[in-house]
């Protein structure tokens, strides 16, 4: 935890926050000592603190940064950073500098509110308390913090699993309907076609209407494999393995991917077949996002367990996390809120149900999935899927999972 060690307000230096107490006051300066027990108290608390907290003097400079700010807002701690001005310090983050810029201005300060990183895309919860001298004069602020962006997803995939329910139900009963007229219209035009030999002109629309049938009864099968709950046939497995399966499925472009796989990566217990669905999924996203001949790189990696958490919730177990990134044009802040939308598509040939897949897929394997992009930037989708599920995941449950037998 780095942390100024100035003591007046009007020092050229930033001031650090004090505690104030009565008692404080009244007991007598009888030397270095007595001044120093309240500092170190006050280091040990911010210090223990699982929360990010920054305390700001009144002139912009930092006085106070603990080591969980700078793992949620992803900077490198460095103690020089004591006494430079937090613009300078957070200027990876200008969603940040902006809330406390309008800090400094107002009276009213946000009790709770939230925040979106850009560079991150993690979903930030923020109180900020302004911090009085024993005069009553301002002299800082003090934001404090926490990473909420696991609670977002946990609650995006409650509300996700009812909407699919409802959708689910809907769309198996109209697939169903759709499904047989489509094998009608395709057996019927193969008839016609074998019988209309000499008319050309007559074949070749019959032809047409052969493959764009083909192309509606695959989107119907798509749509039905989509609502259709996941049943896990769960075994160890390697993440690497499945990720070389499913390079070499692909129809196209798997001599574009590059992939790491990072010492110490343990086995999970996962679903083979829906591991390779998720890696298929998403390399068949980025190469179509790219020119020919442009790499896609993945990495595979190991993330132990947090043993004290930035993000609140319940803290993660060990995890295999999943990098998936391609250099193509990157995609809209607006786009990038609902990519994992079932039928939401920029294709022109697109469904709108291979990033949903992917995203249950990892729900099932009580995994978490996040996407950061900008304009011109390309994109990495990050998966981090836990190496020990949770219990609830292994067995028969509203979700459809089911362990191996």
């Amino acid at each position: 935890m780095l942390m100024s060690r100035s003591s007046r307000a009007s020092s050229s230096k930033p001031k650090a926050v004090a505690v104030r107490t009565p008692a404080a006051k009244r007991a007598p300066a009888s030397g270095p000592s007595a001044r120093a027990l309240p500092d170190r108290f006050f280091r040990h608390l911010v210090l223990n603190l699982r929360n990010g907290v920054l305390a700001i003097a009144r002139d912009g400079r930092i006085a106070a940064m603990n080591e969980v700010a700078y793992r949620v807002l992803g900077l490198t701690p460095n103690e020089g950073d004591l006494g430079r001005p937090y613009a300078e310090v957070l200027q990876g983050c200008p969603e940040v500098v902006r809330v406390l810029q309008s800090a400094f201005d107002t009276s009213e300060l946000p009790n709770r509110a939230e925040l979106r990183l850009r560079k991150t895309g993690r979903a930030i919860g923020y109180t900020i308390s302004k911090i009085f001298d024993d005069d009553q004069a301002e002299v800082g602020l003090t934001l404090f913090f926490k990473d909420l962006t696991r609670v977002e997803q946990l609650e995006e995939r409650e509300r996700l699993r009812d909407r699919l329910a409802t959708l689910g139900e809907m769309a198996a009963a109209i697939a169903h309907e759709v499904k047989n007229p489509l094998a009608s219209i395709e057996v019927m035009a193969g008839m016609l076609r074998r019988q209309l030999t000499d008319r050309p002109d007559a074949m070749e629309t019959l032809g047409d209407i052969i493959k764009e049938s083909k192309m509606a009864n695959a989107i119907v099968v798509e749509v039905l494999e989509f609502v259709r709950p996941i049943r896990l046939q769960v075994e160890p497995l390697e993440v690497a393995e499945a990720a070389r399966d499913a390079i070499q499925g692909l129809d196209h472009g798997a001599a574009q991917v590059r992939l790491q796989v990072d010492d110490g990566v343990p086995e999970l217990m996962a679903d083979p077949h829906q591991l390779r669905q998720l890696f298929t999924n998403l390399l068949t996203n980025a190469i179509e996002a790219i020119g020919p001949g442009e790499p896609v790189d993945v990495r595979i990696s190991y993330v132990a367990e947090e043993a004290e958490p930035a993000s609140a919730g319940p803290p993660p177990p060990a995890q295999v996390r999943i990098e998936v990134r391609d250099h193509g044009p990157g995609i809209s802040e607006d786009d990038l809120e609902r990519i994992f939308s079932p039928f939401f598509t920029t294709k022109p040939q697109g469904t709108g149900l291979g990033l949903s897949i992917v995203r249950k897929v990892v729900d099932a394997h009580d995994g978490i999935i996040d996407a950061t992009s900008a304009p011109g930037r390309g994109t990495t989708f990050r998966v981090t899927l836990p190496v020990v599920p949770a219990p609830a995941y292994l067995k028969e449950s509203n979700h459809g999972t089911h362990p191996r037998r």
